[in-house]
């Protein structure tokens, strides 16, 4: 997306030094099993006014030559709710595409090239008014882009847990411990976290280029 205003951003201090974040409480977590409550998550998304986190999780791979058949796992975030749609579960692909191509619903996320493409090449997802907050977010005086962890540290001053353990786990399963539950949402209820804290002025920027139809 062209024309993106970039944000820069203090490297943030030692990790000692953060509040833990906090994230989306376990009772707030929502996984649709059934074509009623997958209905129900849709209408809550769809009538959601602002802007909603986003992220995907697949099963990873191990062996050279192996290629993933993700994503397994589709998260959406409100300030409220975090929803996590079990691609293997089918009443809930309805929702994730009607979601993720919705052109008026503004998804937010780290990483999104390589979800648009396992979305499009897996599922036929196209995901339209996606905005990639790492495509934005610069350290001061460093190359790269910044990722989720060290945005809520210089935004925000808090510290997201990353197990590599849980990032590697088998996102495939359709029963999911409490922990990848709460690790998925996260992920993008952080997403979230950090644009709410960007100026309101970069917000709306992002959110105009966002819902600018694409040519």
């Amino acid at each position: 997306m062209a024309n993106l205003p970039i944000v820069r951003l203090k490297p943030p201090g030692e990790a000692g030094e953060l509040a833990p974040f906090a994230g989306m409480p376990p009772e707030r977590i929502v996984m649709p099993d059934s074509a009623a409550s997958c209905e129900a998550v849709l209408r809550e998304l769809l009538a959601w006014p602002g802007p909603i986190g986003f992220d995907t999780e697949s099963k990873p791979t191990f062996r050279v030559g192996e290629h993933s058949d993700g994503p397994h796992l589709i998260q959406f975030a409100t300030p409220q709710r975090a929803y996590l749609l079990r691609v293997a579960i089918a009443e809930c692909l309805p929702v994730a595409r009607a979601v993720l191509e919705n052109p008026r619903l503004v998804k937010l996320g780290f990483g999104l090239k390589s979800d648009r493409s396992r979305l499009q090449g897996r599922l036929g997802i196209a995901l339209r008014a996606g905005i990639d907050l790492g495509s934005v977010l610069r350290y001061e005086g460093r190359k790269g882009q910044v990722g989720l962890r060290g945005a809520l540290a210089a935004l925000r001053q808090e510290a997201i847990a990353k197990s590599r353990r849980l990032s590697t786990s088998n996102w495939a399963n359709l029963q999911l411990s409490e922990a990848q539950q709460r690790y998925a949402a996260d992920d993008a209820y952080g997403a979230l976290q950090v644009f709410a804290a960007l100026e309101a002025e970069v917000q709306q920027r992002l959110l105009a280029l966002a819902r600018t139809p694409e040519r």
